[in-house]
C-alpha cells in the first residue's frame, strides 16, 4: 500500500469544544484518523472519549471546532458520517432487541432493500460473522433479545464491518470486547489487523491496555476533555500508558491466604449437567468463575441469587447483592437519578418510619461518590448523564453499600478504567478481609488471578476447580475445552 493512501485523512476533528452546562466534556480536543491505521483511544471514565466519538459519528455537534470527512469540511451529521463510510459499534449496543439479527442488518444498512433482502441480509451478516468469529454458532434468524450479551456484541460488530454496497472506511469500536472472552477478543483483534492492512481505519477504545498495545499503530490519550498524548504505539508500554493517563501503576500485591475449610460453607451449589464438581464458598473468600463466555457462569450466579432471595419481592435484610454485567438491560433505572440508582438496595437502612430520609440518602451517595470516584458534579443528575464506566461504578457501589455478606458479580468491570479497577480491587480485598464473600464472573484473566479459588465452567457445568498457584491462564484454558486437563 502506497504512502499516499496510508496518509489519506478519513476523519479529522480539530479544536473541538463541547460543554454540558458547567461541565466541559471536550476542551479543544484534536483527533485525526487516517486510512490504513488503527488508533487506540484511552483515558479514564469521563475523559471525553465517548463525546469525541459522538462528534465524529455525527451524533453531536461541537460548540467550537471543525469536523471534516475525507478532507472536506463544511458538512456534518449522522447522514454525512455514514455517507463518508463511518460506522460505530457502541459500548451500550444499539441493536433492536425485538427484531431478528437479519432485520437489524436491514435497519443498519439502508441500501439493503428490494425483493429478497432477507436472504441477502442473512448471507451478509452470517458471512461477516464467519470471517470475524469463525465457529461462532449464532443463529442469524434468532431474535436479538434471545442472544447472550456476548453474542449481541458479536452481531453488532459484524453488522458494522459488513459491506452492503461499499466497505466502511472507518469503524469505531467502543469497548468492543467488554463482553467477550479471551478467545473471541483475540479473533476480533486479528480481524482488525487484517482490515487495517487492507486500507481500512479503526478507532479502538478499550480499557484492556494489552489490546491497545498489541493492535494499534498509534495511541491517543485523553484526560479532562483534552488530548494529552498522541504518539506511535511503540512509544508506550503498560506502565507508561497508565502513567500518561494520570494513574499510578500498582503491582499486584494481593497475597492469597489459605482459607480454613473445616467450618461450614456459607453457600453451596450442587453439581450440575453431569459434572462431579459443585460450588462452595466460605466466609471471606473471593471465588472466581472462569471459562469461555456463555458456558453457564451467569446462569449459575442467577441460580445462587434466587436460591436466597425472592424473585418478586425484595428482602428486608438481603443475604446477597448482585452486580449485573449488562447494565442497560439489568442494572440501571434509566429514568432515575444517580443517587436513587445507588441507594435503591439500601432503602431499609435509609428509612425512618417507613419513609426514606433524604439526608441519609445524600450521605450514602456522597460517600460512595468519593470512595469510588463517580465523575459527576451532582449525584442528582440522571444516571444516563454518566459515561458507561461511571454507570458501572454506581452499580458496584449499590451492591457494596448494602449489608449483604455475599456479593455476586457478573463481569462488573466492563468499561471501567484501569485506575478505578485498581481502587476497586483494593476495596474487594478489604471487604473480603472483613468477612464478606465475593463470587465473581470475569472475562479478564488479570481479575481471575486475584481470586482465592476459581471454578472453570464448560457446557453449563463446573469442569475444574483451581486453587492458589493453580490459577493460571494455561490451566483455565485447558479446563475450558473438552478433553483439557487442568493442573
Amino acid at each position: 500500500m502506497n504512502e499516499a493512501v496510508m496518509r489519506e485523512e478519513v476523519v479529522a476533528a480539530r479544536g473541538i469544544k463541547v460543554a454540558f452546562g458547567a461541565v466541559k466534556a471536550l476542551d479543544g480536543a484534536d483527533l485525526v484518523l487516517r486510512a490504513g491505521e488503527c488508533v487506540g483511544l484511552v483515558g479514564h471514565n469521563g475523559a471525553g472519549k465517548s463525546t469525541i466519538v459522538n462528534v465524529i459519528n455525527g451524533g453531536l455537534s461541537p460548540q467550537e471546532g471543525t469536523v471534516s470527512y475525507g478532507g472536506a469540511a463544511g458538512y456534518h451529521g449522522i447522514a454525512a458520517a455514514r455517507a463518508s463510510g463511518v460506522r460505530c459499534v457502541f459500548q451500550e449496543l444499539s441493536l433492536c432487541p425485538n427484531l431478528t439479527v437479519t432485520e437489524n442488518v436491514r435497519v443498519m444498512h439502508g441500501d439493503l432493500k428490494g425483493f429478497g433482502w432477507r436472504r441477502r441480509g442473512l448471507s451478509l451478516v452470517s458471512g461477516q460473522l464467519d470471517e470475524i468469529f469463525p465457529g461462532h454458532r449464532i443463529d442469524c434468524d434468532s431474535t436479538v433479545e434471545d442472544l447472550s450479551i456476548a453474542e449481541r456484541q458479536m452481531v453488532e460488530i459484524a453488522i458494522s464491518f459488513a459491506a452492503c454496497t461499499e466497505r466502511p472506511r472507518l469503524v469505531i469500536l467502543d469497548e468492543p470486547t467488554s463482553s467477550l472472552d479471551a478467545g473471541l477478543a483475540a479473533q476480533l483483534m486479528t480481524y482488525v489487523r487484517r482490515f487495517v492492512a487492507a486500507g481500512g481505519s479503526v478507532l479502538l477504545i478499550s480499557h484492556i491496555l494489552g489490546e491497545i498495545l498489541s493492535t494499534c499503530d498509534r495511541i491517543v490519550v485523553m484526560k479532562d476533555g483534552k488530548v494529552v498524548a498522541d504518539r506511535p504505539a511503540t512509544d508506550f508500554d503498560t506502565r507508561r500508558l497508565v502513567e500518561t493517563m494520570g494513574s499510578v501503576v500498582r503491582e499486584h500485591g494481593f497475597q492469597r491466604t489459605a482459607k480454613e475449610k473445616a467450618r461450614e460453607p456459607i453457600l453451596s451449589m450442587e453439581a450440575r449437567h453431569g459434572s462431579q464438581l459443585g460450588l462452595q464458598a466460605f466466609s471471606g473468600e473471593i471465588i472466581g468463575l472462569a471459562g469461555l463466555g456463555g458456558h453457564g457462569q451467569t446462569e449459575a450466579l442467577l441460580d445462587l441469587y434466587l436460591s436466597a432471595n425472592s424473585n418478586w419481592w425484595p428482602a428486608r435484610e438481603p443475604k446477597m447483592a448482585f452486580v449485573a454485567g449488562d447494565r442497560a438491560l439489568n442494572g440501571t433505572f434509566s429514568l432515575w437519578s444517580i443517587r436513587r440508582n445507588l441507594s435503591i438496595s439500601s432503602l431499609k437502612a435509609l428509612s425512618s418510619r417507613s419513609m426514606v430520609d433524604p439526608a441519609l440518602e445524600d450521605g450514602l451517595s456522597d460517600t460512595w461518590k468519593k470512595r469510588i470516584e463517580i465523575r459527576t458534579p451532582d449525584m442528582h443528575n440522571p444516571i444516563l448523564s454518566l459515561s458507561g464506566g461511571n454507570q458501572q461504578k454506581v452499580l458496584f457501589a449499590r451492591a457494596l453499600a448494602t449489608t449483604a455478606r455475599i456479593v455476586l458479580m457478573d463481569d462488573p468491570m466492563r468499561g471501567v478504567d484501569v485506575g478505578t479497577k485498581q481502587e476497586v480491587y483494593e476495596i474487594l480485598r478489604a471487604e473480603a478481609a472483613a468477612g464478606r464473600t465475593f463470587i465473581w464472573y470475569s472475562t479478564e484473566m488479570d481479575e481471575i488471578r486475584l481470586c482465592d479459588r476459581v471454578y472453570v465452567f464448560r457446557d453449563g457445568a463446573i469442569a475444574a476447580e483451581l486453587v492458589g498457584d493453580q490459577i493460571t491462564e494455561a490451566n483455565v484454558l485447558a479446563a475450558s475445552f473438552a478433553g483439557g486437563e487442568a493442573a
